[in-house]
């Protein structure tokens, strides 16, 4: 696509990511940009497209020939929740990054008449400041930070006391930490992620999407597993960038509990972040009321609720895929119940669909 804004010198178009040239304008303009995340990334776009099977269409914005803002969109496609623009797929954050109130808005429109044109019923932002008309959509998610201390020592000293303990509890079982993005951690966090899920009651996603996101993001991302005996009980798909690490795709088995792995895992985690010279640990969202929710509170990290946005076609009820809703409660006390075999081949099929 391409709108031109000729009063304004103001041209939007839909960015080539394949392009060599294109992809590296674009990953310098994002990470230069305040405000940025990981999802505004031409990788992260990459990634979900060919992880997912999930269509990118990336917006930029120019004048002059220089770059002044950009709407990374996803296209969600599913016959069980409907199709949807999403900025950005299978991430926490996104929305219209701009320079400008002119430029801001007017990739809004531009990503609306692309929404109408490929025949979706709506439109989401997922982070930055919204267009004006949106529709904001709070008090379902909040996300969770906080800043690193200088060495592991004072990090340990600064957690709760309660998880400080776990902590030493997992360490006094000779819990062992790896980190790395090879075959061996790559399968054993997909096998720890899915029977994760499945106890949660929701479709695992498919291994390429994971897959696909270490590829791109290269030195960025990596997988942190927490072992006893070489058997994986807890694992985090890690993102180290913009000087901060930030564990995306994480869960722990039905024996983590157990051994205080979960607990092991985020300390570690943080550890890793100050070795690798970040000042900020960035935990990610969840669901208000769910207990991942819950488990960050008590770590006492810094709460933010989010606020989306939402855009639909002639104010028709946006898509739900929020397991928390009454809807879906028999679905998911179901899915808990379903075999971990049966679940990871089904779970693939359908989370494609959720984005």
């Amino acid at each position: 696509m391409n709108a031109p804004a000729p009063l304004s010198g103001l041209s939007i178009r839909t960015a080539d990511l394949a392009d060599p040239g294109e992809f590296a304008r674009i990953d310098g303009f994002v990470r230069s940009t305040p405000g940025s995340s990981i999802f505004h990334r031409p990788q992260w776009s990459r990634a979900v497209e060919l992880g997912s099977g999930q269509r990118a269409h990336y917006l930029v914005a120019e004048r002059g020939g220089a770059i002044t803002g950009c709407l990374p969109l996803s296209e969600i496609r599913s016959r069980l929740f409907g199709n949807a623009m999403v900025s950005t797929g299978f991430g926490t954050g996104g929305g219209v990054l701009a320079e400008s109130v002119e430029t801001r808005e007017s990739l809004a429109e531009a990503a609306w008449a692309l929404t109408l044109g490929r025949g979706c019923t709506g439109l989401e932002l997922r982070g930055g400041e919204l267009p004006g008309g949106w529709e904001p959509r709070s008090g379902v998610y909040a996300n969770f930070s906080r800043e690193l201390s200088a060495d592991a020592d004072a990090l340990l000293a600064a957690i709760p006391r309660r998880q400080r303990a776990d902590v030493r509890k997992a360490r006094a079982h000779g819990l062992e930490v790896s980190f790395g993005a090879d075959e061996r951690h790559r399968a054993a966090h997909y096998r720890v992620y899915a029977e994760s899920v499945r106890n949660l009651g929701t479709p695992v996603y498919p291994r390429s999407l994971f897959d696909a996101a270490l590829d791109q993001l290269g030195a960025e991302a990596e997988v942190m597993l927490v072992s006893l005996g070489g058997r994986p009980l807890s694992s985090m798909l890690c993102f180290l960038a913009d000087d901060t690490i930030q564990p995306y795709w994480g869960g722990g088995t039905g024996d983590a509990r157990r051994w205080h792995a979960n607990d092991l895992a985020y300390f570690a985690m943080m550890c890793r972040g100050i070795e690798r010279g970040c000042s900020y640990a960035d935990f990610g969202r969840s669901k208000v009321g769910t207990g991942p929710w819950a488990r960050k509170r008590f770590w006492g990290f810094d709460e933010q609720p989010l606020v989306y946005g939402l855009r639909t076609i002639d104010g028709r009820q946006a898509r739900e895929i929020n397991p928390q809703n009454a809807r879906f409660r028999l679905k998911v006390a179901a899915w808990q119940r379903l075999p971990l075999p049966i679940a990871n081949r089904l779970g693939p099929i359908i989370a494609r669909g959720l984005g």
